[in-house]
């Protein structure tokens, strides 16, 4: 199969994927459901690839364990940080917007097409890495992708983890988490996001595809500029008051020494 032929198989599966999620969200009432599958759609994504592309190199099979440990993380974590808490306050604005009678298909596509489009796009790097592949071994450009994607990962992880921990306490509510990995990041979840996903495009560098490496840079323009740090920030200034000096000492996203007050 041709590049395109696999890439459009895997919008197909895409969208079949998220039109079955829209159903479900319909009988559930509840469009948050689809961050559950923002990981494992990558996964799915992930695995049409590595099954349509040919032979099973070294780097094929690191790069689709890489994306599986990041996107069942991801799913996993997000079900239990969701479980029992009902549909997210963004969906149910929409709703209110736009009424009960018109968001039941306005939703399908605002979110679960236009989430869906999105991810095939980004996904290319790894359709790239995987189709272009012609050497079975690693080069420096993977071992540098390896790199970031474990440096991503711990950031994105762990502060994750550290943030469960501190809600968990409920000496903790309405402050603003500055330790650990936050201390030097306000955001140490997103910029290891976004340096997971600069590890891909690195890999898909090293199979020698380069227009398909722009998938990760558009995901690191949505993690800074649209549905993650700037939308986040937002809010956070609004609702804790205490979140300017937070501002104030910490880098916004690249981790760094806090400034001395």
């Amino acid at each position: 199969m041709t590049f395109f032929k696999i890439y459009f198989l895997a919008l197909g599966v895409i969208l079949i994927m998220m039109t079955i999620l829209w159903l479900i969200s319909l009988k559930i009432k509840n469009v948050s459901i689809i961050d559950l599958f923002w990981g494992l759609g990558f996964v799915a994504t992930s695995l049409v690839y590595y099954l349509n592309t040919d032979d099973y190199g070294i780097r094929k099979t690191v790069l689709m364990i890489l994306v599986t440990i990041w996107g069942l993380r991801l799913t996993a974590y997000l079900a239990w940080r969701n479980y029992g808490k009902g549909e997210d306050f963004r969906y149910q604005k929409f709703r209110k917007d736009y009424g009960e009678n018109r968001y039941w298909w306005i939703s399908f596509f605002q979110t679960f097409l236009l989430q869906g489009i999105l991810m095939w796009l980004i996904s290319a790097p790894l359709l790239g890495a995987q189709f272009h592949t012609r050497s079975n071994s690693l080069g420096l450009f993977d071992i540098i992708g390896i790199i970031l994607w474990i440096i991503g990962f711990i950031f994105e992880a762990g502060g994750d983890l550290q943030l469960a921990l501190f809600k968990a306490d409920p000496a903790n509510k309405g402050k603003v988490l500055d330790k650990g990995l936050w201390r030097y990041t306000r955001h140490p979840n997103y910029f290891g996001d976004a340096t997971v996903w600069c590890g891909y495009g690195f890999i898909c560098l090293a199979a020698g595809s380069y227009l398909p490496a722009l998938g990760s840079v558009l995901m690191i323009i949505l993690i800074i500029k649209v549905s993650g740090v700037a939308l986040l920030e937002k809010t956070l200034k609004t609702n804790k008051p205490e979140y300017q000096d937070y501002i104030n000492k910490t880098s916004s996203f690249v981790p760094w020494f806090p400034k001395k007050e």
